[in-house]
């Protein structure tokens, strides 16, 4: 029983990001074409479709055009910040932004794939991701930080090595990633 709530767990922590953004593109569409309809804008379905399938795609396109400019940065820093701190919100929306911000947008975290020798005597090395190459700030010093995923799954662990345990992976990190989670099954290209 465990086992079955640890899976449903784990899937849940992939499909309700998922399904948020997909709930909310339907809904970006559904509203669009549903005004170009309403008016009478266009009296073919398919057009009607078409453009509010343009019209949400422009829409998301703006906000991040809107978002990467000062003045709107920190409009949206502010509700960003409201939305963090939110009770019951905060424990939905921080989750997905930083699982989000780890793969896309300006700050990449698991873009320097490594190997990591965690069993010197039997040889053995694990992939994964360099996250942090100074931990001054921690008060740790000739130490990095890396991100092991764990195969199947989108958790892992943060374990802290020596430097000269690392051997960096000259590869694309998202063949690198699919690779590590598929459990080394997947081809990489």
């Amino acid at each position: 029983m465990k086992k079955f709530i640890s899976y449903f767990i784990q899937g849940l922590i992939l499909f309700i990001p998922i399904i948020i953004t997909l709930t909310i593109l339907f809904k970006l569409f559904n509203f669009f074409s549903g005004v170009f309809s309403f008016f009478g804008i266009v009296g073919n379905p398919i057009l009607n479709t078409l453009l509010g399938l343009l019209i949400t795609v422009g829409l998301i396109t703006a906000l991040g055009t809107l978002a990467s400019l000062f003045v709107f940065g920190k409009f949206f820093k502010v509700i960003e910040d409201k939305l963090e701190h939110a009770p019951f919100i905060r424990h939905i929306y921080s989750p997905i932004k930083d699982f989000t911000n780890a793969f896309m947008g300006n700050k990449k975290r698991f873009n320097q794939p490594v190997l990591v020798q965690t069993n010197p005597q039997s040889n053995i090395e694990e992939m994964g991701f360099l996250t942090c190459e100074d931990m001054k700030d921690l008060n740790i010093k000739d130490k990095v930080a890396v991100y092991l995923p764990y195969s199947y799954s989108l958790s892992g662990r943060l374990i802290i090595v020596p430097r000269n345990q690392l051997k960096k992976i000259e590869a694309d990190p998202a063949e690198a990633m699919k690779f590590v989670v598929s459990g080394g099954v997947s081809d990489v290209d």
